[in-house]
C-alpha cells in the first residue's frame, strides 16, 4: 500500500502550488515572476482560439493561461 501523505511529486502538492502561485500573482500583480508568462500564454491562446474554427477566443485564453501556469508550477 502506498502512503499518500508521503509520496513525492504527486497528490495534492500541485494544488497547493497553484494556489500559492495564483495568490502571489494576485497580490504582486505584474511584479510577480509568473504574471508575464501566464498573460503571454493567455494572449497566444486567445489568438489561436480566434483563428481556429472550432475554438472560441475565451476557451483559447483559458487554455493558454492554464498551460503556462502548469509549466511554471511544473518547474
Amino acid at each position: 500500500m502506498v502512503d499518500q501523505n508521503n509520496n513525492s511529486g504527486g497528490g495534492q502538492d500541485w494544488v497547493e502550488d497553484v494556489k500559492a502561485e495564483v495568490t502571489g500573482m494576485a497580490k504582486e500583480g505584474m511584479h510577480h515572476p509568473s504574471t508575464k508568462p501566464v498573460l503571454t500564454g493567455a494572449a497566444v491562446g486567445a489568438v489561436a482560439g480566434a483563428v481556429l474554427p472550432l475554438v472560441s477566443w475565451p476557451i483559447g485564453l483559458i487554455a493558454g493561461a492554464g498551460f503556462m501556469l502548469y509549466n511554471r508550477i511544473k518547474k
